[in-house]
């Protein structure tokens, strides 16, 4: 039977071999994923036993779950807040600041006129405009997480971030309606 080098109970950052934390060399990531994935893929069992094609496949599955999850900056976050026993709340907590909510109202508002005017420049502006605000709130989410260790303040702006990431991905559909 063919032995999988890896220790199944340990957490995605133990499996790639990374330091717990926000900021991650994401180069390392995906040498370490590729590695990893060349040893436990199942089409290189596919001539063991049942009982081993069953374990490669979830050694498989396990490795790509940790994967998506630290490759996202988000993602990573929300399972690095999980591993200090932080929930973040997401599905719970839906309060944010006022002025916060003021600004994501104005802004779907304006992708809503911009698409219904179909004018790509100023929706590409407008995503410009977030793209710009997010690597600075992911900026300051590292450092909430990596150096201050502020898990409730780095929960609310995870919270934040996910509505950001949403209406991002609402700009991109608009974008790519107008284009269309």
């Amino acid at each position: 039977m063919t032995t999988f080098p890896l220790d199944f109970s340990a957490d995605y950052f133990a499996l790639f071999g990374l330091a717990r934390a926000q900021g991650i060399d994401a180069a390392a990531l995906e040498t370490r994923f590729r590695d990893i994935q060349a040893q436990v893929h199942p089409d290189k069992h596919a001539q063991g036993s049942e009982a081993n094609q069953r374990l490669a496949m979830q050694w498989a599955t396990r490795v790509n779950e940790a994967y998506q999850t630290l490759k996202s900056p988000l993602a990573r976050a929300r399972y690095l807040l999980q591993l200090q026993g932080h929930d973040a709340q997401v599905e719970s907590n839906t309060s944010m600041p006022m002025e916060f909510l003021v600004a994501q109202m104005e802004l779907r508002e304006a992708v809503a006129e911009a698409r219904v005017g179909a004018d790509d420049t100023a929706l590409d502006g407008l995503r410009r405009t977030l793209v710009s605000e997010m690597k600075g709130e992911y900026q300051r989410l590292q450092e909430l997480i990596d150096t201050r260790q502020d898990f409730p303040v780095a929960a609310e702006l995870v919270r934040q971030l996910m509505f950001q990431e949403k209406l991002l991905h609402e700009i991109d559909d608009a974008l790519e309606a107008v284009l269309a």
